[in-house]
């Protein structure tokens, strides 16, 4: 399978040939879905932290003796069941939400994703990505020309540094690199645009 070469003026100049197995996989929602979660567990980190009666402040003393004061027995002012004491079964950011998966299924995964981006007309391929400088203004020219104004994760070659400098300032735009490619980044954004090096890159692997 084929599919067209763009300059950045948005006109055609090629062809180039895509592997069907990672441009013209079998859509897998169940597999994506998968993958996706785990993804976004990897990324969650645990703020909410409550103390236990262990490490709340105070406590040494027993409030008052055990016997003969009519009161309940108290070992502690540091017990749940005071103001101010430890909280039972509260959040701890100790809890590590992080899942596993193989790297076969998030290669299957992701090229699920490519397939059925490309099949809905939301995979463009460029030239180069040569810019001359990094400036985020020479890069969403660039851009517009090829989708107008909507959200786009770029894909350039590894040595292309200026991409990356250049789009961490517009909100709609992410770059990455082929090796980098995962189900999060591509479902974030409508648009995928890949540089001519970047394909190649992403079939060697």
């Amino acid at each position: 399978m084929t599919a067209d070469i763009l300059n950045q003026q948005n006109k055609k100049v090629g062809e180039i040939d895509l592997p069907e197995s990672v441009f013209n996989a079998k859509w897998n929602p169940d597999l994506v879905h998968q993958v996706l979660s785990v993804q976004v567990a990897n990324k969650r980190h645990s703020l909410a932290h409550t103390k236990d009666r262990s490490e709340v402040r105070g406590g040494g003393k027993k409030p008052w003796r055990q016997k003969g004061t009519g009161r309940s027995r108290q070992g502690s002012r540091r017990s749940p069941l005071w103001s101010g004491g430890g909280i039972t079964f509260g959040p701890r950011n100790e809890k590590i939400f992080a899942r596993k998966i193989n790297k076969k299924m998030k290669r299957i995964a992701v090229a699920s994703v490519l397939s059925k981006k490309l099949a809905d007309h939301e995979i463009k391929i460029v030239d180069n990505f040569n810019i001359p400088d990094h400036k985020t203004k020479n890069l969403q020219l660039l851009v517009k020309s090829v989708i107008k104004n909507s959200s786009a994760l770029l894909v350039a070659e590894s040595k292309n540094k200026n991409i990356y400098a250049a789009s961490r300032n517009l909100p709609k735009i992410f770059a990455s690199s082929a090796d980098n490619l995962n189900v999060y980044d591509l479902l974030a954004k409508r648009y995928v645009i890949f540089s001519e090096a970047s394909v190649k890159e992403l079939v060697k692997q």
